[in-house]
């Protein structure tokens, strides 16, 4: 299944991925290798649609591969399912309105469910998601139990398979942010919250409505905005300095079609797809790679390979990206609060779980034109204002924001 999943991947993106692969018994290795050093429970769940069935595949930390079929369950009954909730949750709408969770339970019926009671015997806090046709755009993070989010409970990373991610933990506290974005475009919409997006994560100020209290528990690094928003510039900055975290507040696509559809929006270009590969995303390979502004279609098979292939086109240990474009507001206030949680989470999944269980408790809001997040709060420009929300509770605004690749 391992080696199928790589030859779908070199298929798509036209290169020769890494060659070193581990079979079932020596995954589980590794997972408990990780476990003992890290302190981080980690399983890997395979979930494969086949015409008449759902093909499990279930890996703990040391334990034999366990596996299970959910039989009479159609590919085209599951992918339905898929594209039905995708309409619903970002349906603006029903922002408002009571959500419906019935195709989540559901979801979490068919793939989660017949390994529940493992995950609890084994005390699992991590889950990497290995998906097949059909399910790689699919907001994880909320399916849900009947009683809470699956993110509510453990860290969770999408995966394209386990012998194409880098399953190397790196501690990421001390890191340096290359920041990076426009909040104007000649032929595409404005993006009014980038410069408060970035001033937030980097200690440098881009407009009069951050305080310097606000900037004081920023991040290290460099930021750059709108015409200084380059291709070129990029790839100077990478090859000069040494960066952890390259965060773009940007326009990104993942189109159905070959991976050159697909692209990054720069202030004087396009970075697409295939091209990806050919920056360089520093050397030993930046730990994140963040993409704040994302629209992916759903349920084309081409497009799923972009997204979950997402950093290891580029290079890096993990990406972050959205599967759907989420209002700047609310894209703000994720990424205000993930980069907060970043400095004290062990890991990157746990970081955007402990950002997403905010938002879900309401604790990051808006109140009198004000976001209000862990570190404290941000007055907003007023072409913020009148876009704003006063909660993020509704599953549009944070479970589109998916890990990709290492949780760690």
């Amino acid at each position: 299944m391992e080696e199928m999943l790589q030859r779908e991947f070199e298929a798509y993106f036209g290169q020769k991925f890494s060659k070193a692969s581990k079979t079932g018994d020596e995954i589980a290795q590794k997972l408990l290798e990780i476990s003992k050093k890290n302190n981080v429970r980690t399983a890997v769940f395979w979930a494969m649609p086949e015409s008449e069935s759902l093909h499990l595949v279930f890996i703990s930390p040391g334990k034999k591969p366990l596996v299970q079929d959910i039989n009479s369950l159609t590919d085209k009954t599951l992918t339905q399912t898929v594209k039905s909730f995708h309409v619903e949750i970002t349906n603006p709408r029903l922002l408002f309105a009571d959500f419906d969770l019935s195709q989540v339970q559901q979801l979490y019926e068919w793939i989660v469910k017949p390994f529940e009671a493992n995950l609890e015997a084994e005390k699992i806090d991590t889950i990497l998601f290995c998906l097949g046709k059909g399910l790689r755009t699919l907001p994880i993070a909320a399916l849900h139990d009947g009683k809470q989010f699956l993110v509510e409970k453990y860290s969770l990373a999408i995966i394209p398979a386990f012998n194409l991610i880098d399953s190397n933990y790196t501690p990421i506290e001390k890191a340096r942010i290359l920041a990076m974005g426009a909040s104007e475009f000649q032929t595409q919409t404005p993006l009014p919250a980038v410069p408060v997006e970035l001033s937030t994560i980097v200690n440098r100020n881009l407009t009069k409505n951050i305080s310097p209290k606000n900037l004081s528990g920023g991040w290290p690094g460099e930021l750059f905005l709108n015409h200084e928003f380059t291709l070129e510039n990029l790839k100077n900055q990478l090859s000069s300095q040494s960066f952890n975290i390259i965060h773009l507040a940007t326009h990104a696509e993942f189109q159905p079609g070959k991976p050159e559809n697909s692209y990054i929006q720069f202030w004087d270009t396009q970075l697409h797809l295939d091209e990806v590969k050919e920056i360089s995303w520093n050397t030993p390979p930046a730990e994140l790679l963040v993409l704040s502004a994302c629209k992916t279609a759903v349920g084309d098979r081409d497009v799923e390979f972009g997204f979950a292939g997402l950093a290891l086109q580029a290079g890096v240990q993990s990406a972050l990206a959205s599967l759907w474009y989420v209002n700047d507001i609310g894209t703000l206030a994720l990424m205000s609060e993930f980069y907060e949680q970043l400095k004290t989470a062990p890991t990157k999944a746990e970081a955007i779980r402990k950002t997403q269980i905010k938002m879900i408790q309401g604790d990051v809001f808006l109140m009198n034109e004000r976001l209000k997040f862990s570190r404290g709060e941000i007055s907003l420009p007023e072409s913020l204002q009148v876009l704003g929300e006063t909660n993020f509770s509704h599953p549009f605004y944070w479970s589109g924001f998916t890990l990709v690749s290492s949780p760690w």
